[in-house]
């Protein structure tokens, strides 16, 4: 059953659905400091009072943005708050375009794997470690075979020691259920230097 509604409600303020956006940065008069160190272009760098550093932000018809708050004194620069939040933006998202995610790519194995598809497969697994992906290498086990756990086993260590070089394993090999799986985690660029 449904409540009856009670008005009256109409003229009431509610300060949770007016609220304007608190800005990110501390602009303009929002800057509480006493000094400031000013920076920007066509402004002389130096620590001024926050009034004369507002002064100056107006003469250039630029706001004047508080950049570094937690320094001593704060930096605030002259800039276009508009421009400074785009521009700001734009690396936010190249920055993401550039952080390439990592996935976990998978190769699987029987344990009477031959040496010609071991080869094929330490191939592929060896370009997805250079490029930065981390290698989920799993025997699979069907019906009686599971009795040759110790194939499984050889068959994930010759697969680690044949990536030693671009990739290093996160543990020995686990079994769970009709799996045995080892993962290898990509080598850094540093680790490699360090090897030469």
């Amino acid at each position: 059953m449904a409540l009856p509604f009670k008005g009256g409600g109409a003229g009431r303020f509610n300060p949770r659905f007016n609220r304007q956006p608190e800005p990110e940065h501390r602009i303009n008069e929002r800057i509480r400091a006493l000094q400031v160190r000013l920076v920007g272009e066509n402004v002389t760098v130096g620590i001024y009072p926050i009034q004369e550093a507002l002064k100056i932000a107006q003469q250039l018809e630029l706001d004047l943005v508080e950049i570094s708050p937690n320094a001593d004194p704060p930096v605030c620069k002259a800039i276009d708050y508009k421009k400074f939040l785009y521009e700001k933006k734009r690396k936010e998202k190249d920055m993401k375009a550039n952080a390439k995610q990592s996935e976990v790519k998978e190769v699987r194995f029987t344990p009477g794997t031959d040496d010609h598809d071991f080869d094929f497969k330490a191939k592929h697994a060896e370009k997805f470690l250079k490029e930065g992906n981390k290698v989920k290498a799993y025997v699979q086990f069907k019906g009686r075979a599971i009795m040759f756990k110790e194939r499984g086993e050889l068959v994930l260590l010759k697969f680690a020691e044949r990536l030693a070089e671009s990739g290093q394993p996160e543990s020995l090999p686990k079994l769970e259920g009709k799996r045995m799986f080892l993962m290898l985690t990509p080598k850094t660029a540093k680790k490699k230097k360090e090897a030469e």
